[in-house]
């Protein structure tokens, strides 16, 4: 059997070469996508600043919350969530003592880390830094490339930095600005921070700290022996030392892990579907031939094991092409997410065999299931009903094919009706929708093909004799059709609605961002609370991440901490209550009967979260801010411009004194305002940082997915064009000229585009449809014409080329019969 496959595929090298490029183009798309999410889920700090101590002794670096249900008959379920922090809580200085007079110590150094910001001078920013007392420079160790250790008023400082030993800058953190002097370069850097150390004397001044944020020990003192001691878990050593750190210190892959699974989902849907199109394809080329060999006395097992082989061999082949190609797919996406900021700067693609070998073999089970899915008929009936149906076009499994059209659609309307997609999951729930969609116009495309395609096909007929024929092969030839306009839906359905929804998601932010701000200058740059003015009409803003509980599961959060002098400079457009500390809101909001919540006790949320939450105005929301420390505050109000700005206001004081960072970033304000050390900038520019970043992350998808799929409709139909050799041939004999037949086929391609095109337009109307109206209640067809018609234009364009070329090549070697 093995000789007979190897035989089959020598002779049909032009046949199997479709399924070849098909499953090259799916071990590379799923392995690429696989490596990078299996990176982003074991990547970790390849530095340690704590390489040289032994132990290191943290706080709580994540929010836990448990819950028990009651499942009746005695028997209860337990569920632990737990949500991690950006900060860390100050420890209690008195464990340096305790831990000092413990067997195994030999030293204890109390280690400080808080986020500073760094000016020149002349107030150009240096970067964001991550600040520690000179003590902590052991425990790497770091040690100086020139210059000498920092005393009160100096620094020390990374090189990545570019500073030099004398220059003076100014340090800003939540407790002040500092002028300060560059005392030293180290001669370590971290890729995960900019490190700059202060004085010893100066860091609880600068910081704002009340103890250490974890203390490091050397010796031989065990784990287990320090934990009881001061009976805490968050003893660490090896590798897991680095969670002793600053926690927005160390890079976050959380986004990341979410941009590559919808990536991963993306590719491998498309590969599957294409995968399965393809070597369906190929197999019913050959249905004549099995028929055939079952008419010649060959088993249906013999059959199932000839086709088995050959689909293997072919995979394989292409396996030992399209893994190493996965590793370059990978690494292209991954420098161009590097360059958006979309992941941390020293992400780098960790190759794994195991994850490549996964990727070969789905790609092979996919291709064994569709070629054993295509033949399977040809394979169990009597072979005189085999052949008779190679000729003419059987149709059986309507109801299969049906039923599942039937559940495919009702799943994704239901998706679409139910789940709010104005929230956070509200892109992946679309492309969910469309996968359901397309499995549906997958199943019921002879159907829906048949109807399409015998409507358009009698209007080329009005064209000519060449009409009339492609009109005629069009209806006759239904599941040929259908195999490539299938993929041409694909390509549109695929890719319109993410594109489409993520530029109405940017201008519906870019609109919220300019009410927010209409009529306010904006300043940027950074500034503790206390330095702001005590007179004229600003609102200034500290960014966060607020944790609350939703359920027993706790959420993270963007927020701000808000405070708001004078009158009113940012329209949130609160639609009941104040801001936190009873505030009247911009432009008429809706203000408190009872006047809310005053002081450090209140908070707004987006309508959106409110809603999710089941909040009203005057209930209690517990809140964990990032140093852990948790609170109930009272919801004072609920606004609706949060897009491109957050879910959450708090008071600014609160914010300050439990953020490690704790300064203002921007602040809008009414006339003249004096801010040191901050920069009036365009109101456009405030919000635009993580939308570019998130609308890159969209493009690179699109990108990739469109790359993919266009190179599967041209594979597509390179492969209905070989099957129609002998048919070519025929028409030949009978007299129609190169010049008739190819007239006829670019006929027959303009139709299957059309029929493609129809299909794929609508799909992407139901989903824009839904998704548009879940985002403001207005129903759009189109959002963006001009990137609508281009993509339909290209696609179109695409698919003509696709359907002509490959025809006209064929016809070159056809000679008449």
């Amino acid at each position: 059997m093995i000789r007979l496959a190897l035989a089959g595929l020598r002779s049909r090298l032009a046949a199997f070469l479709g399924t070849f490029v098909a499953a090259v183009l799916a071990v590379a798309l799923i392995g690429g996508a696989a490596l990078l999410l299996f990176s982003v889920l074991t990547a970790s700090p390849t530095t340690h600043r704590f390489d040289a101590a032994t132990l290191m002794v943290g706080g709580d670096r994540e929010v836990s919350l448990t819950t028990v249900k009651d499942k009746g008959k005695g028997k209860h379920k337990t569920k632990t969530k737990t949500e991690r922090l950006s900060g860390a809580p100050a420890l209690p200085s008195a464990w340096g003592d305790q831990l000092a007079g413990l067997p195994g110590v030999e030293q204890v150094t109390a280690d400080y880390a808080f986020p500073l910001s760094l000016t020149t001078m002349d107030g150009s920013p240096t970067g964001n830094a991550v600040g520690h007392g000179w003590a902590s420079a052991a425990l790497m160790p770091f040690t100086l490339q020139s210059g000498t250790a920092p005393a009160r008023g100096q620094i020390a400082v990374d090189p990545s930095l570019g500073l030099h030993t004398g220059d003076q800058v100014l340090m800003v953190s939540r407790t002040g600005v500092r002028r300060a002097v560059v005392s030293g370069v180290l001669a370590q850097r971290l890729d995960e921070q900019k490190a700059v150390f202060v004085a010893d004397t100066d860091v609880a001044t600068v910081s704002g700290l009340t103890g250490p944020t974890a203390y490091a020990i050397f010796g031989a003192a065990s784990a287990d022996a320090i934990g009881s001691a001061l009976g805490t878990d968050a003893v660490y050593e090896g590798p897991d030392k680095v969670k002793a750190d600053l926690p927005s210190a160390l890079p976050d892959y959380i986004g990341a892990i979410s941009i590559f699974g919808f990536v991963i989902g993306i590719t491998s849907f498309a590969t599957v579907f294409v995968l399965t199109g393809t070597v369906a394809l190929t197999v019913r080329q050959r249905l004549r031939e099995l028929a055939l060999l079952r008419a010649t006395g060959a088993t249906p097992r013999q059959l199932w094991r000839l086709l088995s082989a050959e689909t293997l061999f072919v995979t394989l082949v292409a396996a030992i092409v399209g893994g190493p190609l996965g590793v370059v797919v990978a690494e292209v996406i991954a420098a161009r997410f590097r360059d958006l900021g979309a992941v941390p700067p020293q992400f780098a693609v960790r190759v794994n065999v195991g994850v490549l070998l996964a990727a070969i073999a789905v790609t092979v089970l996919v291709a064994q299931f569709s070629a054993r899915l295509a033949a399977r008929r040809a394979i169990r009936i009597a072979p005189a009903q085999a052949l008779q149906e190679t000729l003419v076009e059987g149709r059986t499994g309507w109801v299969f094919r049906t039923l599942t059209a039937a559940v495919c659609t009702t799943g994704a309307l239901v998706i679409l009706a139910v789940v709010p997609l104005d929230g956070p999951f509200g892109m992946g729930m679309t492309f969910i929708s469309s996968a359901l969609l397309l499995s549906a116009v997958g199943a019921a495309g002879p159907l829906l093909v048949r109807l399409l395609g015998g409507a358009l096909s009698r209007l080329a007929g009005l064209t000519g004799i060449a009409g009339w024929l492609a009109g005629a092969f069009t209806r006759a030839e239904n599941r040929r059709v259908t195999s490539v306009a299938v993929p041409l839906a694909l390509m549109v359905a695929i890719n319109a609605p993410m594109l489409l929804n993520s530029a109405l998601s940017a201008d519906l932010a870019a609109d919220q961002s300019r009410a927010r701000l209409s009529g306010s200058s904006i300043a940027t740059g950074a500034l503790p609370l206390s330095a702001l003015p005590g007179t004229g009409d600003y609102t200034a803003l500290l960014p966060t991440r607020l944790i609350v509980d939703e359920g027993g599961k706790p959420e993270d959060y963007a927020a701000y901490g808000i405070q708001q002098q004078g009158k009113p400079t940012l329209d949130l457009s609160f639609t009941v209550g104040t801001l936190p500390g009873g505030t009247a809101p911009a432009k008429g909001g809706a203000t408190l009967a009872d006047g809310g919540a005053t002081g450090s006790s209140g908070l707004a949320a987006s309508e959106y979260l409110a809603r999710a939450n089941g909040w009203q105005v005057g209930d209690t929301v517990q809140v964990w801010l990032p140093d852990g420390y948790a609170t109930a505050l009272k919801l004072t109000g609920v606004f609706a411009n949060n897009r491109g700005f957050g879910d959450l206001l708090a008071p600014a004081g609160l914010v300050a004194a439990h953020d490690p960072r704790g300064v203002v970033t921007s602040v809008a304000y009414h006339g003249s305002l004096t801010l040191d050390g901050m920069h009036v900038v365009p109101p456009q520019a405030q919000a635009s940082g993580d939308a570019d970043e998130r609308q890159g992350a969209w493009e690179i998808m699109i990108a990739v997915s469109l790359g993919f799929t266009a190179i599967a409709v041209v594979n597509t139909f390179a492969v209905a064009a070989a099957t129609r050799r002998a048919q070519l041939s025929q028409l030949r004999l009978l007299g129609a000229t190169p010049g008739q037949i190819r007239r006829m086929t670019a006929r027959e391609a303009v139709l299957t585009v059309a029929v493609g095109l129809a299909l794929g337009i609508a799909v992407t109307t139901v989903v824009v449809a839904a998704f548009s109206t879940a985002q403001d209640g207005t129903l759009r067809l189109i959002v963006d014409p001009v990137a609508y018609g281009g993509l339909l234009g290209v696609v179109g364009l695409l698919g003509l080329a696709a359907g002509t070329l490959p025809a006209r090549l064929v016809l070159r070697s056809v000679r008449p019969i």
